[in-house]
């Protein structure tokens, strides 16, 4: 079954229209909360038809993450709070809480571990969803939490304009041939993270 092709095809429409850096803009805003296509694959083609603007429609993509990552963490750590009554009907929350409890605790211990590992992440084929969701939830201080989005995410958004101004359409094909695996793969990511955290707040 596909899903992220056709996605991506619609994407693609996006990338053709006049406004579309208000589009990529938009794009990237919205998939760092919960859109499940990345904004690299409108970011491509835009860069292939204008090779010379491919570094500021970058930037323009770092932009609208930088602030969906803000109402992601946002929307991560007010969710949880309501879901709180939800979780202790079930029998989950001391479970989760104390996992909360000992990553704070870690945070302290070594606050700039938690900015290596999103750092790391951002580069991974990974809904930027899951990190600042998560990242509200457990509470990663902003000093360490923004500057570790705008490099995660900048790299990405950067290498991608740096691949297309030295590869052309070659790399843009390569992304659209291969977008079905890379979009399952992601998913099955998402699920694997969410089937641990779960079995981690029942032991």
């Amino acid at each position: 079954m596909k899903i992220f092709g056709p996605l991506y095809e619609r994407t693609i429409t996006w990338a053709r229209h006049r406004h579309a850096p208000a589009y990529l803009t938009g794009l990237s805003f919205i998939e760092a909360i919960i859109f499940p296509v990345m904004p690299e694959v409108m970011l491509a083609p835009m860069s292939v038809a204008q090779p010379r603007r491919a570094f500021w429609f970058a930037t323009l993509s770092l932009m609208g993450s930088m602030v969906g990552a803000l109402v992601g963490y946002a929307l991560g750590h007010y969710a949880f709070e309501a879901l709180k009554p939800m979780f202790a009907a079930l029998g989950m929350l001391p479970a989760i809480e104390s996992g909360i409890a000992t990553v704070q605790a870690k945070m302290v211990e070594s606050p700039w571990a938690v900015f290596l590992f999103l750092v790391l992440g951002g580069f991974m084929p990974i809904p930027m969803k899951v990190f600042t969701w998560a990242s509200g939830i457990v509470g990663v201080p902003m000093l360490q939490y923004i500057p570790s989005m705008l490099i995660g995410r900048g790299k990405r958004v950067y290498l991608l304009a740096l691949a297309i101004r030295i590869g052309g359409e070659r790399a843009e094909q390569a992304l659209r041939r291969y977008i079905e695996p890379i979009g399952w793969f992601a998913t099955a990511l998402v699920v694997a993270a969410v089937a641990w955290l779960v079995w981690r707040s029942q032991h």
